[in-house]
């Protein structure tokens, strides 16, 4: 008798291969059978009408914190992820001295908006190496898998105390003890190293990360250090992708290691063109396992009046009168003559960018005119590739009203709940052409929902469902996906980019990480502002209709988006896992 089969669905298994009518069979945490499975098991799943994937393998989000406190791992675990990469773009909390855990709060809640408060009530800092952290992160089980880079930022402040984010050069020595320290967390089980050298990435006090500025000796020398080891991906966040100096030694790590690399782009130039394209395409003719990152839309900023960033925020009137207000207080407020004539008719920075007048500011995007023709209601049905005509703009076009008079009133729209998609890059063209070009190519993974990191401005730990959903079924301005393309790209391309050969497809002998999804109904909701963090910290999620089951190891932890109070997850140690089965490496 099995513990588990999931019965007459339709299997789209992972590698790619069309989607097929059949059943699988767990015992256990692993699949042992898939096709048409005899005989009874301890529990049945009717899967008819239904979807049966693998569950997805995100891997790039920053819950580095909240693993090490919130069992459930929302909002990814809504929404199908079975197995989260965090310890991205260089941040997290390991290695740490007594005295630093400040530093890090802060330079988290500076690169990833996330309220310091909740770290430094929820965090209990039982380590202080990497090895110690890992060892905490396994001692606490979870609905789902994580798995962790060492952070270049954490590892300088280590070593180099407070001139780590100074225009300080380290010694040959210095250089030594950091390259240690990554190999110590790398062997001891992190599936990598990262780093940022971006200058978006700045902490509470507008100083740029540790490492942004860093020598190609010191990076070369940290990413060499995991040479000789059976795994380790190098994953870096740059504002330089292509450029000359940086992909000489980033060709030079994967050529002297043969480790992957995965590259995230910030600058607007690489969402324009084909440099992300190029160089994954270079990559590939030359054997390198170098792997741009790519979203399946574009990063957004979310305005509202539940978010921490809108057109008015920077007004007088606002800072004087409603910023500290309450949602339902500020409504009223707003709804009255002479709060909104206030509003309409004051000056500031983030003013003469929506309506195009001065300098737009570094959120506002480089275009011409008003911002308001980047910003678009989302609604209750979320549309993220609306047309022009479908901007705060357009619509005040349409009406024959003043452009922030129209955003003014659509912020009051559904009781003050209604947000905004600003798109970051890539949406000059007002299509995801763009997108859709550099997603097909066989080196670039899917990656960015951030997941955990953001929360009061960014919400795109649902990333998998809006790919799942969007790209196979419901774009209409432009070519889709198939069901089999995206599924691959979301299971095992992920888990393989890491290393991790258990799991991402639908085999015997897998882990049984499973999603069961009724296709059809898969529809992602529009964010909205929660205060469930520690100490009462407030983030924005986005919530989704459509996933019947999520299995995690064998056993049923979500069931119509409810958790089922079940917690098969733990850490995945690179090295281990990543070896346990190499006959599904093929």
């Amino acid at each position: 008798m099995h513990d588990l089969i999931i019965r007459g669905g339709t299997i789209v298994d992972g590698t790619g291969a069309e989607p097929y009518r059949g059943d699988v069979a767990v015992d256990g945490d692993r699949i042992v059978a898939v096709g048409k499975v005899e005989g009874p098991a301890r529990r049945e799943i009717d899967a008819s009408g239904l979807i049966v994937t693998p569950g997805w393998v995100d891997i790039h989000t920053h819950y580095d914190g909240q693993a090490t406190w919130d069992p459930v791992m929302a909002p990814s675990s809504w929404h199908g992820v079975t197995t989260a990469i965090m310890g991205n773009c260089g941040v997290g909390f390991a290695p740490v001295r007594p005295d630093a855990h400040d530093f890090l709060i802060e330079l988290m809640e500076g690169v990833e908006d996330i309220p310091g408060s909740a770290l430094a009530e929820g965090i209990d800092w039982k380590w202080e190496s990497f090895p110690e952290y890992l060892d905490a992160l396994e001692a606490k089980p979870r609905a789902i898998d994580v798995g962790t880079h060492v952070p270049h930022a954490s590892v300088r402040a280590y070593v180099l105390g407070d001139r780590c984010n100074t225009d300080y050069q380290p010694n040959a020595d210095e250089i030594a003890q950091m390259a240690e320290i990554v190999r110590e967390g790398v062997q001891a089980g992190a599936l990598g190293f990262s780093t940022s050298r971006t200058l978006l990435h700045k902490d509470l006090k507008g100083v740029h990360m540790p490492g942004t500025f860093a020598g190609s000796d010191e990076m070369l020398a940290l990413g060499l250090s995991m040479k000789g080891l059976r795994h380790g991906v190098f994953e870096m966040v740059s504002d330089h992708l292509g450029d000359d100096d940086e992909w000489m030694w980033v060709k030079g790590f994967a050529e002297q290691t043969r480790l992957p690399v995965t590259l995230v782009a910030t600058s607007a130039g690489a969402y324009e063109g084909d440099k992300m394209y190029n160089i994954a395409e270079e990559s590939r003719r030359h054997g390198m396992d170098i792997r741009p990152q790519i979203a399946g839309r574009p990063t957004g900023i979310l305005h509202g009046l539940t978010s921490s960033f809108h057109v008015f925020m920077a007004s007088p009137t606002w800072k004087a009168k409603l910023a500290d207000a309450s949602l339902e207080d500020r409504l009223a407020l707003m709804r009255t003559p002479q709060i909104r004539e206030a509003l309409l008719s004051e000056d500031s920075p983030l003013i003469r960018a929506a309506i195009g007048e001065g300098e737009a500011g570094d959120l506002a995007v480089a275009f011409g005119g008003s911002l308001l023709w980047r910003i678009f209601p989302l609604g209750e049905r979320p549309n993220y590739e609306p047309d022009r005509e479908g901007s705060v703009a357009g619509l005040a076009e349409a009406a024959g009203v003043p452009p922030l008079s129209m955003m003014y009133d659509l912020l009051l729209r559904d009781e003050g709940r209604e947000l905004f998609y600003q798109p970051l890059g890539g949406y000059q063209t007002y299509n995801f052409d763009f997108f859709r070009k550099n997603m097909q190519h066989p080196n670039v993974l899917f990656g960015l929902s951030d997941g955990g990191a953001h929360c009061g401005v960014i919400a795109d730990a649902g990333m998998p469902t809006f790919i799942l959903s969007y790209w196979a079924r419901d774009r209409v301005k432009g070519e889709r996906f198939p069901l089999e393309f995206l599924v691959r790209k979301l299971t095992s391309d992920t888990a393989r980019a890491y290393g991790l050969n258990d799991r991402g497809q639908l085999k015997p002998g897998l882990l049984a990480d499973l999603n069961v999804i009724d296709f059809e109904a898969l529809q992602l909701h529009r964010p909205e502002a929660i205060h469930d963090l520690p100490a009462g910290g407030r983030r924005l999620v986005q919530k989704a209709d459509g996933y019947r089951y999520t299995v995690k190891s064998g056993q049923v932890t979500f069931e119509d988006g409810r958790h089922t109070g079940a917690l098969p997850g733990g850490l995945v140690r690179g090295g281990r896992e990543a070896v346990i089965l190499p006959m599904a490496a093929e």
